[in-house]
């Protein structure tokens, strides 16, 4: 079953860019990255932008409304994700543990629908 792992965290939690800790984090970045690769459960995987770079369109009584920035008020916020083709929930969470954000921030782990087409 796919899960998609939603990485969150509050701007500013985690190791400065330019640090020897950004540095180790990124570092842990890319071995898990190669780990799941290895592993072949690796189905997709990207950073986002920062949240300044966010544009929200909401759609109200035919009306569309464009917003600069990301759609909730929230301290963490979503920085990018994987999609992992894992064989249950507990590997799924294994894996989570493994995301160098959940440190500082939170992964959410979420089953990817399949309605068959």
């Amino acid at each position: 079953m796919q899960y998609m792992f939603l990485i969150y965290s509050a701007e500013g939690s985690g190791p400065p860019h330019g640090t020897p800790e950004f540095d180790t984090m990124m570092k842990g970045y890319f071995e898990f990255t190669d780990e799941v690769r290895q592993a072949g459960i690796l189905r997709d995987t990207a950073p986002l932008q920062d949240m300044e770079t966010a544009t929200t369109v909401r759609v109200r009584d035919g009306k569309m409304d464009v917003i600069d920035g990301p759609f909730a008020e929230t301290k963490e916020v979503l920085g990018g994700f994987y999609i992992l083709d894992c064989k249950d929930l507990d590997e799924a969470l294994a894996y989570a543990a493994k995301i160098p954000t959940a440190n500082y921030g939170s992964i959410e782990v979420r089953p990817v629908a399949d309605f068959g087409g």
